[in-house]
């Protein structure tokens, strides 16, 4: 977030901070165009590429094709042969929230891989900062 976005460190309240919307924003460009189309429901599950290119005509398949089949190598879309051709069914593994879950976890522990203690340190640090209200946001976050 940009500093003229926060104010005290707290998301202002008029902004648009939807899960969705958070999640597309750590996808590249053409994986968020497609987890769009699959997250909003437009396409029904289990789906095959061109049940996401008509929704996209303006891509190439080959461009939806090999983004999807990137998208399951992450981990973010299964895929399952269909018996009897070349094609694939894809399906969904996890929704925004769960990516946003995900990808966090997943941060966090480069992070911490990349600079160990310290970085466990600047986490403690800044929990003594949190206000009240982020406090309980992360507090309903965590589950506890």
């Amino acid at each position: 977030m940009s500093p003229s976005s926060q104010r005290n460190g707290e998301p202002e309240t008029g902004m648009a901070t939807n899960s969705l919307e958070q999640a597309l924003a750590l996808l590249g460009p053409l994986e968020a165009r497609i987890m769009r189309v699959i997250w909003e429901g437009t396409v029904k599950e289990p789906f095959v590429v061109r049940s996401v290119q008509q929704e996209l005509a303006d891509l190439a398949y080959t461009t939806i094709m090999t983004t999807m089949h990137r998208l399951a190598e992450k981990g973010v879309l299964t895929l399952t042969p269909v018996p009897g051709q070349r094609a694939y069914e894809y399906g969904t593994t996890m929704g925004p929230d769960e990516f946003l879950a995900w990808a966090s976890e997943r941060d966090a522990e480069q992070l911490i891989a990349r600079h160990g203690d310290r970085a466990l340190a600047a986490f403690a640090d800044r929990l003594d900062k949190l206000s009240r209200t982020q406090r309980e946001r992360l507090r309903k976050l965590s589950g506890s």
